[in-house]
Parts: C-alpha cells; sequence; structure tokens
C-alpha cells in the first residue's frame, strides 16, 4: 500500500486539486464517488484546506504515489470521544483499488489517537452506493439527517445529509 502521512501547507495545490477532480466535474465521472451529477462548483477552497491542515484538533492525511498526493481524508476531533471524517478523496483513476479503504483504516487510527471512541462522517441521502460502502466497513446510520449547508443540487431536489458512525 501507499505512504501515509499528514498534509502540509506545501500540498495545498495538489490536495486542492485532488478534491476538485475527484468529486466535482467531468473528470470525477471517471470514479464512482462523485457528487458531480449532483452538485455544481467549487467542492472546498485552498483556504479551508489550510485551516485543516493548520487546525489543533484536526489532520488532513494523504496518500502518496512517488510524490502526487493520489487520496486524502480530513479528521477532526469533536471532542467528548467523537472524530468526524470528512472529505475523503481518491483519483478517480485509482478508485476501486482498496486505497479509500486503507485511507479510512488511517483515519480511524488517527481518531483513536485523538481519544476517540466513535468515528463519525456525513453522507448525502441520495449517494446510496456510497452509504453501503461505509455499511460494509461498519458505519451504521445512528437516525440524525442534517441539513445540506451549501450548494443548491444540479437537479432542484432536496439533498441532506446521512449521519453514520462507528465505534472504535
Amino acid at each position: 500500500m501507499l505512504p501515509i502521512r499528514r498534509a502540509t501547507l506545501a500540498d495545498l495545490p495538489a490536495l486542492h486539486a485532488l478534491i476538485e477532480r475527484s468529486y466535482r466535474g467531468a473528470t470525477a465521472r471517471r470514479g464512482w464517488t462523485h457528487e458531480a451529477d449532483l452538485l455544481a462548483g467549487q467542492r472546498t477552497t485552498a483556504t479551508a484546506l489550510a485551516g485543516i491542515i493548520g487546525g489543533p484538533a484536526q489532520a488532513m492525511l494523504v496518500a502518496t504515489d512517488a510524490a502526487a498526493i493520489v487520496a486524502c481524508v480530513q479528521l477532526t476531533d469533536n471532542g467528548g470521544g467523537t472524530a468526524y471524517l470528512g472529505q475523503l478523496a481518491v483519483d478517480p483513476a485509482r478508485q476501486a483499488a482498496g486505497l479509500g479503504r486503507a485511507m479510512i483504516a488511517a483515519a480511524e487510527a488517527a481518531a483513536r489517537d485523538f481519544g476517540a471512541t466513535t468515528i463519525e462522517m456525513t453522507v448525502i441521502n441520495r449517494r446510496v452506493e456510497l452509504i453501503a460502502y461505509y455499511a460494509r466497513r461498519g458505519y451504521a446510520p445512528t437516525g440524525e439527517i442534517r441539513p445540506f449547508p451549501f450548494d443548491q443540487p444540479i437537479d432542484g431536489l432536496p439533498i441532506a445529509l446521512v449521519v453514520l458512525a462507528k465505534a472504535l
């Protein structure tokens, strides 16, 4: 498996590009985990990523192949024994090869280092195949639904965020 490490500010351009091509636009459609058919516009900003990288209770983990960043995952210590996993992205050309699973495992290990006993995430409710993927990795719906805070869906149909959690 590829080496996984904490991102640094020097990684920002490559990290931002990876997230955008993994979630949005035509390039994202090469993979299966994208939001390109639901949402338009940017997925995140370099400023937001810099805040994650520099945040005391956050980490962005990256997998590298040679010098290229090919996967990432965000981890946030929410306190009270709970960590949040977000922005899992694998280069669309490298999906379905176990890299996402490895990134999840790395995030779970880092969450334990934060002292977390539970890890949670949110997934767009209309991404049933993605919810099923996480279920196969031990994440279960908590019953909580959160409003979608950002872009409006391309098709105008409502979307929300399903909260999934796993005991560590």
